[in-house]
């Protein structure tokens, strides 16, 4: 992190947060708790989520859970993992299966999240933000090879500047443009 906060702007969620209080300000945004890999931990919130509404892992193995969840008939009796879904102790339990909406809110929105969630309701009522399918990151960068491909736009704008300099610019030794209406005083 060098500070730019660029995350800040590009984060539809609000998550990464600017100390602007401190002369050395940094982002504050959650590491999954980094700090407790090298004791064999992992992040703090699924680790002790009892009900495994909260788990880790890579993101394949998550959306792969998602799916299940989803292809499951509401009602019926399924297992459900809890903690680390990429490894560690077998932590599952048995519970009904709900009524989820047929979709997974990160999968597409904005490119793909690292965040996959399910619901029971519209994700909008549990203040899930719509996000296009396209990032703005994305979107940018369109732009941006779009414009200076080639570096066609930078040579452009160059010579059209220099165009116009040299207009407004008289030659040495060559008597300046005479004033419109003829004869002076």
């Amino acid at each position: 992190c060098v500070g730019c906060r660029y995350c800040v702007v590009a984060c539809p969620f609000g998550i990464p947060k600017y100390q602007y209080d401190s002369p050395t300000g940094k982002i504050g945004k959650c590491e999954l708790c980094r700090h407790r890999y090298q004791d064999g931990h992992y992040s703090a919130c699924a680790e002790v989520c009892p009900t495994g509404a909260t788990l880790y892992g890579r993101t394949s193995d998550l959306l792969a859970e998602a799916k299940r969840r989803l292809a499951l008939k509401p009602g019926s009796l399924t297992t459900y993992p809890r903690g680390n879904l990429s490894g560690g102790p077998d932590q599952s339990y048995e519970a009904y299966v709900g009524n989820y909406k047929q979709h997974v809110y990160g999968e597409t929105e904005y490119g793909g999240t690292q965040v996959l969630k399910l619901s029971a309701v519209d994700f909008e009522k549990v203040g899930m933000p719509y996000l296009s399918p396209k990032s703005s990151a994305s979107t940018s960068e369109t732009i941006q090879h779009t414009l200076y491909g080639g570096l066609l736009m930078p040579f452009a704008v160059l010579g059209a500047m220099t165009y116009v300099a040299k207009r407004n610019v008289s030659r040495a030794g060559e008597a300046p443009p005479e004033a419109p209406g003829g004869e002076g005083r």
